[in-house]
């Protein structure tokens, strides 16, 4: 029997999604991409034959790129252990790394339907899933209702739960069971995430701790001379480099009063910023010109000189970018931005780290990464000047700290393993095993 909150979920949707569509269709005009596959996000899709047997159709679906990386272990372990894996995202920008990086070990690649009856139940009958795999905080009462009365198990890996979504499940009784399922399967990040998943009402039997996937994910080598290289594209010269990454509103500003702080000091600081959406170009490059300095931006083409600032207005090349990094400041986290994006990459690489006082998306790691003297924490734009200063002209004091954050990461490995083992009693066993 369908639930009466659904039908509630079913009646509010496609009026709210009219109210919001000239909002997140401006979005998506300035990300671009968004046209080729459009009807794919109605629901039609190609139909797909019956699964073949002793193969396990898995549904995996993962919103952009952060998901997509995190999930690469994950994939190539469904992958080798012969599942058949549909695999959906929601951005365009996820769906060109999909394309890069899983196209040899998906099946099918498609974006995600809107979650309305008729475009999630068009899905659901076109792809046939046996299994449905749901990345972090992926939660559409819509497609979970098509699995749970399909009988589909549904298994959320790498869950979690931000401040905000906890509240708000918690505020609205019955609320939880909608968004949550009734019996989708927890694969918690954190033992915070798993606890809050019990507050609101989850069996514990429904809820496994198995880690960050994130930490698993394995940075890219970059040798000393691609390094060079990309520092001369960039328009960057010798010297200990700032990088601002995943930067949001207001933080580019106090970065560039950082790198001039520390220019003053008389280092040859060198600074980076990687804003968190590359189509916020033009406002970075109206901080940079108020400024007062020499910009240069990485879709303009390779750098014709030096320059002050470099900004990297691209999309998924953080991680290596992040190879050039002396020092990096941890974008989304100084006020009024409270949510913080990820450490992990730069902790993996051994780099020294600071944030603002505005983690909660990433609590645990962040308290990890302070307590273990990895990081520090900035309350305010003057705190960073002052702490960035002090870091590029201490390089003691910086591989110290790189050294502690690459001991975090290697200690707190081994999620997607994990993962998988949880995976495994939905997987059909191979033909002959």
């Amino acid at each position: 029997m369908t639930p009466p909150l659904l039908w509630l979920y079913r009646a509010l949707f496609t009026p709210a999604l009219v109210a919001l569509a000239p909002r997140y269709g401006l979005r998506m005009i300035r990300r671009g991409g968004y046209g080729p596959g459009f009807s794919q996000r109605l629901g039609w899709l190609p139909p797909l034959p019956p699964p073949s047997p002793g193969r396990t159709r898995v549904w995996v679906q993962a919103v952009s790129v952060g998901e997509l990386l995190a999930l690469g272990p994950v994939l190539r372990g469904l992958h080798a252990a012969g599942a058949e894996i549909v695999l959906t995202t929601t951005t365009s920008t996820g769906r060109r790394l999909a394309t890069e990086r899983y196209g040899n070990l998906a099946a099918t690649l498609a974006y995600f339907p809107l979650d309305a009856w008729p475009c999630s139940a068009a899905a659901w009958r076109a792809l046939r899933p046996q299994l449905v795999v749901l990345a972090e905080g992926e939660r559409w009462p819509e497609h979970v209702y098509q699995a749970e009365r399909r009988e589909v198990p549904v298994v959320c890996v790498n869950a979690r739960l931000s401040d905000r979504s906890f509240r708000r499940l918690s505020r609205v009784p019955g609320l939880a069971p909608l968004v949550l399922g009734r019996r989708t399967r927890f694969l918690a990040a954190s033992a915070q995430d798993a606890a809050r998943l019990g507050r609101l009402g989850v069996a514990a039997d429904r809820v496994s701790i198995t880690g960050n996937l994130k930490l698993d994910v394995t940075p890219r080598a970059c040798p000393p001379g691609e390094r060079e290289r990309l520092r001369q594209e960039l328009g960057l010269e010798a010297g200990p480099l700032l990088l601002g990454a995943s930067t949001w509103p207001g933080e580019e500003a106090a970065l560039v009063e950082a790198w001039r702080h520390a220019r003053a000091q008389g280092l040859a600081a060198q600074l980076l910023l990687v804003p968190r959406h590359a189509e916020r170009r033009a406002e970075v490059r109206q901080t940079l010109a108020a400024a007062g300095v020499r910009s240069h931006f990485r879709t303009s083409g390779a750098a014709m000189a030096p320059v002050d600032v470099a900004v990297a207005d691209t999309t998924g090349e953080l991680a290596l970018l992040t190879h050039l990094a002396d020092v990096v400041f941890v974008g989304k986290s100084l006020a009024p931005h409270t949510e913080g994006q990820s450490p992990v990459e730069a902790a993996a690489l051994g780099k020294p780290l600071l944030f603002g006082p505005g983690m909660s998306n990433f609590r645990t790691v962040a308290g990890e990464l302070l307590a273990g003297g990895a990081a520090e924490t900035v309350a305010t734009p003057a705190a960073l000047v002052a702490a960035a200063t002090r870091l590029l002209a201490d390089p003691a004091a910086r591989a110290s700290r790189g050294r502690e954050a690459e001991t975090w990461h290697a200690r707190n490995r081994g999620a997607a393993d994990r993962t998988l083992a949880a995976l495994q009693p939905f997987l059909a066993p191979p033909p002959g095993a």
